[in-house]
This record gives structure tokens, sequence and C-alpha cells, in this order.
């Protein structure tokens, strides 16, 4: 009975690394740890194809629309930016800056500085106008590193006027796990202007916001295991199946050749999921396929924005042929007021008689038949009808709600 048990062992040692297959990173360290051995990340092509469900062979799909690189349409899941927020105070403002008697805070926000400073103000009233609390953003890029400089973003919070001529004193910014990873100084940068007299006032842009180039120094790096991961997470910044596939498609046609293994497999219309194969850094292997040039695709779509009037069509927007008629009511009201005098020793006064002109005037409708098969025949039929890009959107959502517009119509 021994003999037996001892030669089962023998035979299953062997085959331990397939039975510990789909044992998460974690697990596999503390293995490796108990064991005293190294991680083994290596994954033979058969349990890359069994994990991802990579495909046999390429999709069969149409030619996308535009030719683009990887790394235009899509991006690293671990390469993500970390959103930096503070509060702090722009000092040297031309009269501008808050208000204390309306802005406490700003009053309050000064008082803790100069103590921090040394300087005591127990008993004082602050009477400055050349101070406004702001609060201050960032984008902290993925892989920076202690030292490095980043933009911030100053926005007033007060009832200051203008942060120009301002400059930033030193801000902590803080992560939303609550710790500091950059400190931000230096002077403010206002493309707005505020201008103003005694009956007049011009106002062009946000005097009230500004931005600091390079006004932060990253004092805490986030914390990233790049080097380590065997699996790269592809996000689409445009969710498409299509691109999915093909991106697919295109870095397993590359690694095939280069490295004799297909590693990519699309798992939505956003994520493609690709194993790093042997014998490369993750970096290294990403920087070979992020310059492959895919087929992009997008959905049909028109965007509106009605409040300035723009329009965006797609290329892939198409219209089944319709008819349409497009004309405007045009009410015209004049007053004009009529000055009546009474007659000589009448004993009458002097009478405004209102006097009212309404006109109505109907141009004439045009009926004209729209029929987009492109880009270029859609547009220039609307051209035809001669209307102002109100008019326009007006006739887009008519065709809309008629099912003639073959896209997805997004109104903003």
């Amino acid at each position: 009975m021994k003999r037996a048990v001892i030669l089962a062992l023998a035979v299953l040692m062997p085959l331990q690394p397939l039975m510990a297959d789909g044992l998460t990173r974690e697990q596999k360290r503390a293995i490796a740890a108990q064991k005293g051995g190294p991680i083994d990340d290596d994954y033979d092509p058969a349990e890359t194809a069994r994990m991802f469900q990579v495909a046999p062979a390429p999709s069969n799909l149409p030619p996308g629309q535009i030719a683009a690189r990887i790394k235009d349409v899509a991006q690293l899941q671990s390469a993500r930016d970390n959103q930096l927020v503070g509060y702090g105070l722009v000092i040297g403002l031309a009269g501008s800056g808050d208000t204390l008697r309306n802005s406490p805070f700003t009053e309050q926000s000064i008082r803790a500085m100069l103590e921090n400073l040394g300087i005591a103000t127990e008993g004082g009233s602050a009477r400055a106008r050349n101070v406004a609390a702001v609060i201050v953003t960032a984008n902290m890029p993925p892989f920076v590193q202690s030292g490095a400089r980043i933009d911030v973003t100053v926005s007033s919070m007060g009832d200051a006027t203008s942060l120009a001529g301002g400059t930033l004193i030193m801000t902590p910014l803080k992560a939303a796990d609550g710790e500091i990873y950059a400190v931000g100084q230096g002077p403010v940068i206002v493309s707005g202007f505020n201008a103003q007299g005694q009956a007049e006032q011009v106002t062009q842009g946000v005097p009230t916001a500004g931005r600091v180039p390079n006004g932060a120094i990253v004092e805490r790096s986030v914390a990233a295991e790049f080097g380590d991961q065997a699996i790269l997470t592809l996000q689409l910044r445009n969710p498409d199946f299509s691109t999915a596939v093909r991106i697919a498609d295109a870095i397993n046609a590359y690694t095939r050749q280069r490295f004799g293994v297909r590693v990519a497999a699309e798992q939505d219309a956003r994520t493609v999921s690709i194993r790093k194969p042997k014998n490369i850094s993750v970096a290294r292997f990403y920087a070979e396929i992020e310059n492959l040039v895919i087929q992009s695709d997008t959905p049909a779509r028109v965007v509106i924005d009605e409040r300035t009037g723009t329009i965006v069509i797609g290329n892939q927007v198409r219209i089944s042929r319709v008819a349409i008629s497009h004309g405007t009511l045009t009410v015209r009201i004049t007053e004009a007021p009529r000055i009546v005098q009474p007659e000589p020793f009448s004993k009458g006064v002097t009478a405004v008689e209102p006097d009212t002109a309404i006109g109505i005037f109907t141009p004439d409708a045009r009926v004209a038949m729209l029929d987009g098969p492109d880009l270029q025949t859609l547009v220039s039929g609307l051209n035809r009808l001669g209307v102002k890009p109100d008019g326009i959107i007006a006739i887009l959502q008519g065709i809309k709600t008629a099912g003639a517009l073959q896209a997805d119509l997004v109104v903003q």
C-alpha cells in the first residue's frame, strides 16, 4: 500500500505546475514564498488560449473607416491619470481679490498662513484686496516619478474679479486617498480680462481661472507594477466591437510572426486582453505593438449643439430618400406713436396716440428631395435647402423622427 502511494506521488509531482494553472498572482507569490523559489509567470500557448480564448484565425470583417495606430485608439488600463486637488491662496492681485467681508474663509487662510510663517496676527483685522482663495486641480500622469513637474489649474472660489498678475503660494495637492502627492506654486497665467468704468464693464474670457505651467512638483510617485504585469489590458477610447476585433487580429498576426504565438483576445467592445510573450519586457513589448496600424471603425452619429448651432455629421451617416419642406413665418410689429395737438382755444391737451402696424411675411417654402448615400451628397442636399444651422437642426430632428436618419442623433 505504501509503495502504491509513493508511486502516485511520484507521478503527480511533475504535474504540479499544470495543476496550478488558473492561480492568481498573489496565490503564486504565496506558493513561491513557501517553496523558496521564483515565480513562474510564463504560460504556454495552450494555457494562453484557454485563458483568453484566442481566435485561431483572423476575422473576415470588412475594411474600417480610417487607418490608425493602436496607441491612437486605445490606452493601457494601468496607464491612467490620477486627479489631485488642493486649497490655496493667490496673492499679488491689483485690487481684484476677494472681499474679506463676503469671503471670511479668505481672511482665515491669510491668518493661518502668516502664523505658519511666524507672524502674529492676533487682534488685527485684514483689509487686503490683493488676495484670493482658490481651488487648485491637477492631473498626475502615469509613471511620473518624484521631482517631476506637472501643470495645475487655479480657479477662484470667492468673489474675486480677476486672478491676472497673481502668484499661487505653496499649495499641497492631495489625491482621493488623502495623501499629498504634489505641491504647487508659481505665477498664474490668465487668458481672460475684465475692464470696467463707472458706467460700463467689459469681460472677455474667464479672468477668475488660470493655469500655472509646470507649477507643481511631484513629491510622491504612485505605486505601479507595470514591469511585473504578465497580462496587459487595452481600453478603447471609443467602444466598438469591430475595432476591438481588428486590434486583436493585428496583434496576433504580429506576435505569431515575431514570437510564434497568438496572445491577444477581444473581451468586449472596449477591452482587449494581451498576454506578454516570453523573454521580453512589458515596456518593450508594448512599444512594438502600439505602432501597429489597424482599421478603426465608429458608429454612424450626428451630434447637435443647439446652444451654438454646431452640427457634426459622421462619415457613415446615411439618410433614406425623403421629401422636405422648410419655411419660416415672420411677424413684424412696428410701433409709430403720433403726437396729437388740440385745436386752438379748445382747452385740450397734447396727447400721444398709439399707432401699431403688424405685417406677416411667409417666404416661399421650397420642397426638396434629400437622399444621402454618402456624406458629400447629404451635406450638398442640406445646403440646397438654403436654411441656417438652426433650420438644419430642426430638419435633422424631423428626419430622425420619420425614421429616415440611419444614425444615432445626439443632442447636447
